[in-house]
């Protein structure tokens, strides 16, 4: 009985998805994303009948693995735009390199002033990173994949929110600029809002978006003796 429970959370999760996805499509709002509605919803309907996350999980953990396929295939169109990456690839390592040093350096600061648990600080240290990348990330400094997952989904659409409001008062008006502001400030959330926007723009935050990822992964060993 609790695996046909199980299952039948799984595709509740799913129906909700694809509905709240068509409302989203057809009202264009930002707040009414299926990342931000979908989750609020489960949330308080888990609450209000005293369900368990163990239980609603223990059949739907398959779409939090399925994160590291729809990760990579942010990447699929970036091979069609390898001319465009060549003519820009200082600009863009410099500006990830920037962008994940200040995310890293504000959120241990912000953590330090607030006194907050140590795990709670090094988990925090990769939520501007895609949950994939931070999920193998955050063990490395010490700190909690779970709870690093959760920061980075709050930090996701918040950027994927505010940075639409950004745009419409910054200076900003090339392509790669944008791209490179969503992919970096609000990865996978942001390089999905980046792509409705304009192939380019997608593009260029699915490239900012991996290579910070895949640069976190790669120094989270040395960060660990900095933190």
């Amino acid at each position: 009985m609790n695996g046909l429970m199980a299952t039948l959370w799984l595709l509740i999760t799913i129906a909700l998805y694809f509905a709240v996805k068509r409302v989203h499509q057809r009202f264009r709002r930002q707040w009414l994303a299926p990342v931000i509605v979908v989750p609020m919803i489960l949330i308080a309907v888990l609450l209000c009948a005293h369900i368990p996350y163990s239980a609603y999980a223990s059949r739907s953990h398959w779409l939090s693995w399925m994160l590291g396929p729809a990760t990579i295939a942010f990447a699929i169109p970036i091979f069609d735009f390898r001319d465009t990456i060549r003519r820009h690839w200082l600009p863009l390592t410099v500006g990830v390199i920037v962008g994940m040093s200040v995310a890293v350096l504000s959120s241990v600061l912000l953590s330090r002033l607030m006194h907050l648990p140590e795990a709670l600080e090094r988990s925090l240290a990769v939520r501007s990173i895609s949950t994939p990348f931070a999920m193998i990330a955050a063990p490395e400094l010490g700190g909690a994949a779970d709870l690093a997952a959760i920061f980075v989904v709050v930090t996701g659409v918040c950027g994927m929110i505010v940075g639409e409001w950004l745009l419409a008062f910054l200076p900003v008006r090339t392509a790669m600029a944008k791209g490179a502001l969503f992919g970096a400030g609000a990865h996978a959330a942001g390089t999905a809002t980046a792509h409705s926007r304009s192939s380019d723009e997608g593009v260029i935050a699915s490239i900012t978006m991996i290579v910070a990822g895949v640069l976190m992964v790669i120094a989270a060993p040395l960060l660990t003796g900095l933190l």
